[in-house]
């Protein structure tokens, strides 16, 4: 995350780009921007998108009972990541995050400021990071 390497203008954007390079996910879902899917291709040629299992899933908004939804489906593996854009931006989305961070299920969360990242880890005590980007 910390590498000088950048590889989008928009912080968030640059920080799943690392993301996906740092974790080598192949597997990605994005709900949200066609714009968004053409930058990944462009940085990452062979990337399956909309799996039915996914390393990555990004979204710019999430609701509790959408990630149940999601969960029951099967849609996640150990590693996968949820991506959550622009967590801060309105209040409505900061309750949003602070609700998915207390679900029981979420063992790991990291407030980036201009994103969050979810994990379910279910070995992984319950943690909760802020970080600076």
């Amino acid at each position: 995350m910390y590498s000088k390497q950048k590889l989008d203008n928009v912080k968030s954007i640059n920080i799943l780009l690392k993301s996906i390079s740092y974790f080598d996910y192949n597997a990605i879902e994005l709900k949200g921007s066609d714009d968004l899917k053409k930058r990944l291709y462009m940085h990452f040629p062979i990337v399956i998108m909309d799996a039915n299992m996914v390393d990555l899933l990004y979204v710019e908004e999430l609701r509790v009972d959408e990630l149940k939804h999601l969960l029951s489906e099967g849609k996640f593996h150990y590693n996968s990541m949820i991506f959550i854009n622009s967590i801060h931006q309105t209040p409505e989305k900061q309750e949003l995050w602070r609700k998915l961070v207390a679900l029981p299920m979420i063992t790991v969360s990291i407030d980036m400021f201009h994103c969050g990242v979810l994990f379910i880890r279910k070995e992984q005590v319950k943690e909760h990071f802020t970080i600076r980007i």
